[in-house]
């Protein structure tokens, strides 16, 4: 499993360095002005409907699912059942796409009613998101193939893919600029195109695998029925975390012009280590959690949730706090320059500090949800989700005049913390989960080691870095003193074994999974 996590992780890391190259570019050339909002509006549409309904609820029950009938029935079975999701998917996700083309401006009443006073902001995003729409479509069929390829043990192609939607916007945006009204266009064009060249990477990673797999004519069979109701509550239990992020843009277009922006580059930053650490682990949990309890062995689930908990929070403590600490920093080093300011920069660092506050929790929300969804339980993390969305609707309200883009930022990790907190005491209490010997010690480590490493950035900050914008020496002391006082305290507090991520490296490729 860790093995997995790992690889995932790994192509993950890569395709946030590319995000990062993508985001300078934009935010040089577009910086926070009306068609950086209206671009970051128009991507969150069909990039919100993709992670609910592709990799959210549709990844939490196809992967147990295939899972199950890859490890007991065969190769066979699983590729046979695999067409079937196909056909039924492609008839399903035809009428999303072309239903969301027809009613984007309804939608964008919906998801960003600030711009509906700007004529000219709320046509163009109109424009970009029915230019963007139809990458749900190729994008929901990729992820379909990835459930595949994951329950076989296979990462590598399924984690890469998303390096291609970084590498076309890229592409188009530095092509096809010169040929458009303005950069949001070519960058919308390249999102769509990418969402075709995943789905081409998986089909032929599928193939490789041993698995072809040919579209029958579309039909609820038993399977797929139950697939569609363990996928019904997964919509929002699964989804819960980008329901959140939804909410902070529909606030953030009622806030000052810029905000929408703000709020995107502050995500995106915190993004990266929620995506290479907490989303890695639980696309690798997830298969590994079904099969031991499909071979009734609880006791090899349980320590797979301590491990997995144990390592989230080893690599998210560090993040969090540097993040916090030092988010005018980090956004100093990434985006000021061109259209960027060194004052957008401060308000971003603000946003991204409020962020981060929760990234433990966040990554903790992804380790924590296959523990319900490995037993076919959707229904229980639908209903704290629904209730975590709330509450982050509330505190959005409460915090939108007083804290600004801080506002939204802060609610979302108030409310993610709210939903880990809740998933870890009823799993507690169901007895699918208990920090074992070994957490127990570590834990309490790691936190220590954890807050001497915000004592030296603050010391940093305070008596050694000069006032104004950070420069990339300077930015790199800052990262040595946090990475020796957080690696050192954790090496002498013994809350982590080098030893055991060395010997990870040094494991050979998992052999494919039986057929």
């Amino acid at each position: 499993m860790m093995r997995g996590a790992f690889t995932v992780g790994m192509w993950t890391m890569a395709s946030r360095v590319l995000g990062f190259a993508r985001d300078i570019l934009i935010a040089a050339i577009l910086g926070t002005g009306p068609v950086a909002d209206a671009f970051f509006v128009a991507l969150r549409l069909p990039n919100l409907f993709r992670r609910l309904f592709g990799e959210g609820a549709f990844n939490a029950a196809f992967v147990p699912s295939i899972s199950s009938i890859l490890h007991t029935e065969g190769v066979a079975a699983a590729a046979g059942f695999a067409e079937e999701a196909t056909a039924v998917m492609i008839f399903w996700l035809g009428g999303i796409t072309a239903a969301g083309e027809i009613f984007t401006p309804w939608l964008l009443y919906v998801l960003a009613p600030g711009f509906s006073g700007n004529h000219a902001k709320f046509e163009l995003a109109v424009a970009l998101t029915r230019i963007m729409f139809p990458y749900l479509f190729f994008v929901c069929l990729t992820a379909l193939f990835s459930g595949v390829l994951n329950a076989m043990n296979r990462f590598a192609a399924a984690a890469a893919a998303p390096v291609l939607f970084n590498v076309f916007s890229i592409a188009f945006m530095l092509g096809l600029s010169r040929y458009t009204p303005n950069p949001g266009y070519a960058l919308a064009w390249g999102v769509t195109v990418s969402g075709i060249a995943q789905l081409f990477l998986l089909i032929w990673a599928a193939r490789r695998a041993g698995i072809r797999i040919t579209v029958p004519r579309p039909r609820l069979t038993p399977r797929i029925r139950t697939l569609f109701r363990r996928m019904a509550p997964g919509l929002v239990g699964a989804g819960v975390t980008q329901l959140n992020v939804s909410i902070d843009i529909i606030i953030g277009t009622l806030l000052p012009a810029g905000s929408v922006s703000v709020l995107y580059y502050a995500d995106r930053v915190n993004q990266l280590p929620l995506g290479v650490i907490g989303t890695a682990a639980g696309t690798a949990l997830l298969p590994a959690i079904t099969r031991h309890i499909a071979l009734r062995e609880e006791g090899a689930a349980l320590n797979a949730l301590n491990r997995a908990l144990e390592g989230v929070l080893m690599l998210t403590l560090p993040a969090a706090i540097g993040l916090s600490v030092a988010g005018r920093q980090v956004m100093d080093v990434l985006f000021v320059r061109g259209a960027f300011s060194q004052h957008t920069a401060l308000l971003a660092g603000n946003s991204l500090a409020a962020f981060a506050l929760g990234l433990p929790v966040f990554a903790l929300v992804k380790v924590l949800t296959p523990g319900f969804f490995a037993r076919g339980d959707t229904v229980t993390p639908l209903k704290i989700g629904v209730a975590a969305v709330v509450l982050n609707l509330c505190m959005n309200l409460l915090f939108m005049h007083p804290l600004k883009a801080v506002g939204p930022a802060l609610a979302t990790s108030l409310s993610s913390a709210f939903n880990a907190a809740v998933l870890l005491f009823l799993l507690h209490r169901r007895g699918h989960f208990a920090l074992d010997a070994a957490a127990r010690r570590r834990v309490p480590r790691l936190m220590l080691a954890g807050a001497i490493m915000a004592g030296a950035l603050f010391a940093m900050e305070v008596f050694v870095l000069p006032h104004g914008k950070t420069t990339i020496p300077q930015f790199l002391l800052l990262t040595l003193a946090g990475g020796v006082a957080y690696g050192g305290s954790g090496i002498l507090l013994r809350a982590f074994d080098l030893s055991e991520l060395a010997a990870l490296l040094k494991r050979r490729r998992p052999k494919p999974a039986p057929g």
